[in-house]
This record gives structure tokens, C-alpha cells and sequence, in this order.
């Protein structure tokens, strides 16, 4: 999905200023996306187990939504391509997503802001 469209009608921080400067995560009341971002949090994750885990058909919509929420690929949010084996015993390559070091400490000082009360999604 090329260009996500913001839930609740929330545009992302790029859009709302300078594109040079790096989005802030706007956050989400949206559970799937907060079981999506608790799965992160814990481990990489494949598309498969994010559709089972966030509860959705397609996890590379979700992902590319919380991009556009403020965790853009190249700096939060990336997807690496690994090698695996298909039913047929083909060599594959699947989406791996997974939080950058940096997009970890954005999406915990984000959780930690809708903890104490001082965050709206």
C-alpha cells in the first residue's frame, strides 16, 4: 500500500510540517494496531504471525498504516526480506518487520505518555 490513509482523519507530522525533519509518532487508541506495536515491541515479526497476532488480513496495510502514524521505514519501521522455504519447497523470500532501535525508544516514550495520561491518539 503505497499511501496509507490516516485513521481518524490524523495526518502524520511530515505532513504537517517540514519533511526533512523525522515524524513524531502520533500514537492510536486502534487495539489492533496496539497488539501490532506490543508484537513489535517483543520480537520481529513475520506478516503471517502479525496478521494472527494484530487480528487482521492483511499486515502489510497495518504496517504501512503505523508508518504513515509517524514510524516510516527507513527509520522506525523496516521490513527485511528472508530467505525461507514455501510449501513447495521453493526458495522465498518473506517480510520480516521489526522496530529499529530508534523506533523502540519512539513507540516506548510514546507508551509511556498514554500511561501517565498525556497522550491522545
Amino acid at each position: 500500500m503505497k499511501n496509507a490513509r490516516h485513521p481518524e482523519g490524523l495526518t502524520s507530522a511530515r505532513e504537517q510540517g517540514d519533511s526533512k525533519s523525522p515524524a513524531s509518532f502520533l500514537g492510536t487508541d486502534n487495539p489492533r494496531y496496539l497488539r501490532a506495536l506490543q508484537a513489535l515491541l517483543t520480537r520481529p515479526v513475520p506478516r503471517e504471525h502479525l496478521d494472527r497476532v494484530a487480528g487482521c488480513s492483511n499486515g502489510p496495510a497495518l504496517i504501512a498504516e503505523l508508518r504513515a502514524l509517524g514510524l516510516p521505514a527507513e527509520d522506525y519501521l523496516p521490513c527485511d526480506r528472508v530467505p525461507c522455504f514455501d510449501r513447495d519447497g521453493e526458495e522465498v523470500r518473506r517480510g520480516v518487520n521489526s522496530l529499529t532501535p530508534a523506533g523502540r525508544r519512539r513507540v516506548q516514550a510514546w507508551m509511556r505518555k498514554r500511561a501517565a495520561g498525556g497522550a491522545s491518539a
